[in-house]
């Protein structure tokens, strides 16, 4: 008999199930005692919460100076809770911390429901969201890896051993063992899978030596897909919820004043984002790693404005992105409000641009601010032709942005902006003169 492996059987520890009723625990270690933002951290697992369509009966938090072994919380704040999880009929506790898997058991044991951690609710989460085969790989990769060392007979859909073989102990081997090996089998798989699409994907970004890129980057339901929308004219999937899509989508934007850009729009990140996503995103996330330009998008109508910004940034080290080029764009300030406010955060942020993808304000500050980042490796051209030379009038729409012609009978006279690498084409060309007023090329003609 075969060793097989469902892919359609649950492949986390537990699944969220719509409409059930959760309690939040929170616990901050001596650490932490002085951060701003503990209160904030219960409201972005309340909204990942409702991602996932669970209900939020309570909330608990405690300070300690450790976790408890056993059991994370102190014997007090464990009997508070098991009162509270009564009181409110709830059927789940969610921490906001990574539980060891014994201290998973030894709380449901106390507790009587269902105990699951920050970590599992986003993996539920981006479970419940994968559309693309990608996504989906990616999504079951993470689960496994975070499975692994906490399974305790629970993938009870795989086949005994019926055979024994060489290093192998026959039919009496331990069910655990199987399921260990077999899923150790499925990772290898699953990284097999994605290292193809990685490097398809590497092969299909480094070929778009055309176009300069652009890439969103951002916590997550900052508003990053409205603003593609808004810039490119795309109709992109947008709702207000955590983790709206995991897809990359990358459109054509036209920045006026410059030329043709690829701007992609990528999963988002929160506090804390689980490790294994990010190494399993590596494929979706290769717009990023080889952008020209990161626009980081965030909520400048969140209390938790500056800790979201740390954590986009945290991941970006991950990446080993952070010195990529940035530029930071303060979004929503249509919810700020009061023009003080904007002010504060123009004197926090002084380098920040503030707009609206919602109703547009701002965004021609923006398209200045990329274009002149981009234009740094962009050179100004005048190129002389015959006026039937049509292919080198398309090379340089296509490839730059036409800023102005003359026409004569028998010449035109394209004043233009081009990549660099453009440049070095057209002086291989027959039948044009150039001239360039770049710092480089000073006063140099073809």
């Amino acid at each position: 008999m075969f060793e097989t492996f469902s892919q359609s059987e649950e492949l986390s520890r537990v699944r969220l199930t719509d409409g059930e009723m959760a309690v939040l625990v929170g616990v901050y270690l001596n650490a932490d005692k002085g951060r701003v933002d503990f209160d904030g951290s219960l409201d972005e697992l309340f909204n990942l919460a409702e991602a996932a369509n669970v209900f939020v009966v309570g909330k608990l938090i405690q300070f300690r100076n450790k976790p408890e072994s056993s059991t994370y919380i102190g014997s007090g704040k464990l009997a508070e809770l098991g009162e509270l999880v009564l009181s409110s009929d709830a059927d789940l506790v969610i921490f906001d911390n990574d539980l060891a898997p014994s201290q998973t058991k030894n709380l449901e044991d106390e507790l009587k429901v269902k105990v699951i951690d920050r970590t599992e609710l986003i993996l539920d989460i981006f479970a419940s969201r994968a559309r693309t085969s990608e996504a989906k790989l990616a999504v079951e990769l993470a689960q496994l890896e975070y499975s692994l060392p906490r399974l305790k007979k629970m993938w009870t859909h795989l086949e005994r051993q019926g055979v024994g073989g060489v290093g192998l102990r026959g039919p009496g081997e331990k069910q655990l063992e199987v399921d260990r090996r077999l899923a150790q089998k499925r990772i290898l798989a699953l990284k097999g899978e994605l290292d193809e699409i990685h490097n398809r994907r590497k092969r299909e970004v480094a070929a778009r030596t055309e176009h300069r890129t652009v890439s969103l980057v951002g916590y997550t339901n900052a508003g990053k897909s409205t603003l593609l929308n808004r810039l490119t004219g795309a109709d992109v999937f947008v709702k207000d919820m955590l983790f709206a899509t995991l897809d990359t989508r990358t459109k054509k934007w036209h920045l006026p004043g410059w030329g043709p850009v690829l701007l992609s729009d990528t999963v988002g990140f929160v506090r804390d984002l689980p490790h294994h996503l990010v190494a399993s995103f590596r494929a979706t996330l290769e717009e990023t790693l080889n952008a020209d330009l990161l626009l980081h998008v965030a909520d400048a109508a969140s209390i938790n404005l500056h800790a979201e910004i740390d954590a986009v940034y945290q991941v970006l080290d991950n990446l080993n992105i952070r010195k990529k080029d940035t530029l930071l764009i303060l979004n929503k300030i249509d919810s700020v409000g009061e023009k003080e406010k904007l002010d504060l955060l123009a004197q926090k942020y002084p380098n920040a641009i503030q707009i609206s993808a919602k109703d547009g304000s701002g965004l021609e500050r923006l398209t200045a601010a990329v274009s002149n980042a981009l234009s740094k490796e962009f050179i100004d051209l005048q190129v002389e032709m015959s006026v039937g030379n049509g292919r080198m009038l398309a090379l340089l729409a296509s490839d730059g942005e036409i800023l102005s012609k003359q026409f004569t009978d028998e010449i035109v006279v394209v004043h233009c902006r081009v990549p660099k690498h453009v440049f070095g084409k057209l002086k291989r060309e027959e039948g044009i003169k150039i001239t360039s007023d770049h710092e480089d090329e000073p006063k140099n003609q073809w």
